[in-house]
């Protein structure tokens, strides 16, 4: 019977329906989306929500009596959050939401801001004699969060080390991170402060001297110029692994799936009685090929309109969505024939563990790779993985992706080896697939699928 392309679309159209209309494959189809829209969408606005209201009394043991004044204008919420806006490189003009009566002052958006309330104590107390002030009841009104000891050389340097002296920071296991972070800042702030006043230096003018705004970069590409963001930028490598795993694993998945089932059902042998073995083989290649496209092609339709979202879609050559498509066929064709291989060897799937283990490892390694390819896309490592079957592919996209693109003599030779690869796996496949398809029993092993190869 000679190969009929009719038929091996036949063939084809029949698993490509079979598959997309299944429920379990559009659930799979909404899963990506569905994580987009919790990732990008409730978990920042769960985040950025109104936390509750952090407040509390400090007390403050200042033998040197310039570290407490200092204090109570640094650990102020407008303070906190001038100095937070100041870390980011924001403008600290107005940094946050204006303060309501018997409310303090909020931040739009990170970490709640409290509201300390310093409770001074004079120079000379033993801290001692005060620790058990923190240990209090959990409903205790108002809470005892931290006691603050400033060292009596705080402000002046030591003679052996030319080093200032520190603080000593107990606190109560009421006390979050968060909290107790902003304390320690509040008193460097304050110890910094009182340093400069003693050495005859304008806080202000310090705080001042050290304010660089940072401008949001602008990337200029062949279609004009327009604002950038470095984040979007690594993580779109990794962004372009991931569809394209995610396409050969469910296509590849359904192949293997589909094959091993008709096989185990004698569905396989009635096939055959309308179609060859290479109809049959090229026909599922094919339709899973089509379902894995439709999926990439979503999944990039929801990606594109996310970044528009965020007016991010400019920065998204549009090239780089025809490079995701090619090299998705290119490495569906080798690891789908291997699965397709695997499911005509076998008569159950939990035979099929063993041969699907080591497919799954390589596909991983490939996806896992693109961040740190991304990341150094012109290294001796990334040149040389992008020539490397069969990780090549996901290798380049990462590079096409990052924000060094290579030369296109490379990729042009990454998609020559690949094409050569894929054909070479095809041919494998086809020849082990003849004489696979109606063996029953024992499950083989690598030398058995070469010597089938070899008789086909």
């Amino acid at each position: 019977m000679s190969v009929s392309l009719r038929r091996i679309g036949l063939v084809a159209a029949r698993d490509y329906k079979a598959t997309i209309t299944s429920r379990g494959f559009l659930v799979g189809l909404l899963i990506m989306p569905a994580l987009a829209v919790i990732l990008l969408v409730l978990i920042p606005r769960i985040l950025n929500s109104r936390s509750p209201d952090i407040a509390g009394q400090v007390m403050v043991i200042d033998p040197t009596g310039k570290v407490a004044p200092q204090l109570t204008q640094t650990a102020t919420p407008t303070a906190i959050l001038q100095r937070r806006s100041m870390e980011a490189g924001q403008n600290p003009a107005a940094p946050a939401a204006p303060a309501q009566p018997g409310r303090p002052a909020t931040a739009a958006a990170g970490p709640p801001v409290p509201n300390f309330s310093l409770v001074p104590l004079p120079g000379d107390t033993d801290v001692s004699d005060h620790k058990s002030w923190l240990i209090q009841p959990r409903d205790a009104i108002p809470q005892h969060l931290a006691i603050v000891v400033v060292r009596p050389d705080a402000l002046v340097r030591r003679a052996n080390s030319g080093a200032f002296g520190n603080f000593d920071l107990y606190t109560s296991t009421r006390i979050d991170d968060n909290t107790e972070t902003t304390l320690r800042d509040s008193v460097r702030a304050a110890l910094i402060s009182a340093r400069l006043r003693d050495a005859g230096v304008d806080p202000a003018a310090v705080a001042s001297a050290q304010q660089v705004m940072q401008p949001e970069s602008t990337v200029v590409t062949a279609a004009g110029a327009h604002s950038g963001s470095r984040g979007l930028a690594r993580f779109l490598p990794f962004a372009c692994g991931i569809l394209i795993f995610m396409g050969v694993m469910t296509a590849g998945m359904g192949l293997m799936t589909s094959t091993v089932e008709e096989k185990s059902n004698r569905v396989i042998e009635v096939l055959l009685a309308a179609v060859s073995p290479l109809e049959l083989m090229y026909g599922k290649l094919l339709g899973q090929l089509g379902l894995g496209l439709t999926l990439t092609a979503v999944y990039l339709l929801v990606s594109v309109y996310t970044l528009g979202q965020f007016s991010l879609a400019g920065m998204l050559d549009p090239m780089l969505i025809v490079y995701v498509i090619v090299f998705f066929v290119a490495t569906y064709l080798v690891f789908g024939s291997l699965m397709l291989t695997i499911g005509s060897a076998v008569n159950q799937m939990a035979e099929a563990q063993s041969f699907q283990g080591p497919l799954i490892i390589l596909l991983v390694a490939g996806y896992s790779l693109t961040p740190v390819i991304g990341a150094a896309p012109n290294s001796s490592f990334s040149v040389a993985m992008s020539f490397i079957p069969p990780v090549n592919t996901f290798a380049m996209i990462a590079r096409i992706a990052s924000s060094a693109p290579p030369p296109a003599w490379q990729i042009w030779t990454t998609l020559l080896v690949s094409c050569v690869a894929a054909g070479l796996v095809v041919w494998f496949a086809a020849k082990v697939f003849k004489v696979a398809l109606l063996m029953h029993g024992k499950p083989p092993n690598i030398a058995t699928l070469i010597k089938w190869a070899r008789m086909a």
